[in-house]
């Protein structure tokens, strides 16, 4: 914690000192915001360059860069913040070099200047910045992910969602593979109760039973109910 905080605020100070460098002198009085930044990448000119289209641009990205990284504790983000600004300076001093032939300091405003210096130092803070951070920790994306969690859990969970209108057949919803038993959108006929195998229908019976003939005594039985017939003697 005590880290992500100092490295905060070495960084922010990198980015003040980096934004307010082009409105001080840069090389034999000539101020930073008066070089256009097409100029380092086409050649410095002597043409005047508005504020918002001169060296301050990249340097005000490069700010927003480190605002972003503190306040998501984003290290990368701070560090390429620190690379902007030191890779636009640099790049100034090979085009400006490049223009007069020579780069000098001198102490009499006959070569480079406090700004130059300013924003060399804004670079240096930055990256300085971002080393001292310790960024986000296993702790903090542990936390994020458990308020996520029960964020989801107090949110109110649907237990099936409503089918489309060509698929009313298919609700309440089985979750089960296969198609729904249900095929058809008008309701099903009733089934009469079911009571048993009829005794009559033979293709219903567990076991075949013989024909049964007339007993005696029963009207159309041709058998003689008092001298019932003797077995033939044997011969």
């Amino acid at each position: 914690m005590i880290r992500n905080i100092l490295g905060s605020l070495v960084a922010l100070a990198g980015a003040a000192s980096a934004v307010l460098s082009p409105f001080r002198d840069w090389y034999d009085g000539r101020a930073g915001q008066d070089y256009r930044v097409r100029d380092l990448f086409g050649g410095i000119t002597a043409t005047e360059s508005g504020v918002l289209v001169s060296i301050l641009l990249p340097f005000l990205f490069a700010a927003l860069l480190v605002i972003a990284g503190v306040v998501l504790r984003s290290r990368i983000a701070v560090a390429l913040a620190g690379l902007v600004v030191l890779g636009f300076t640099i790049l100034w001093m090979v085009r400006q070099g490049q223009a007069e032939g020579a780069l000098t300091v001198g102490g009499d405003g006959a070569g480079l200047e406090v700004g130059v210096a300013n924003a060399l130092a804004g670079g240096v803070l930055m990256l300085i910045g971002a080393l001292l951070m310790r960024g986000r920790g296993a702790g903090a994306r542990s936390q994020d992910r458990a308020r996520a969690r029960a964020q989801r859990e107090r949110e109110p969970v649907e237990p099936y969602a409503a089918p489309p209108a060509d698929q009313v057949d298919t609700w309440p919803p089985t979750q089960e593979p296969g198609m729904s038993t249900h095929t058809s959108p008008w309701p099903e006929p009733e089934v009469d109760p079911y009571t048993g195998p009829d005794p009559h229908d033979p293709r219903t019976r567990s076991y075949p039973q013989a024909e049964r003939g007339p007993e005696p005594g029963d009207p159309g039985d041709p058998r003689d109910p008092v001298h019932p017939p003797h077995r033939p003697p044997e011969r």
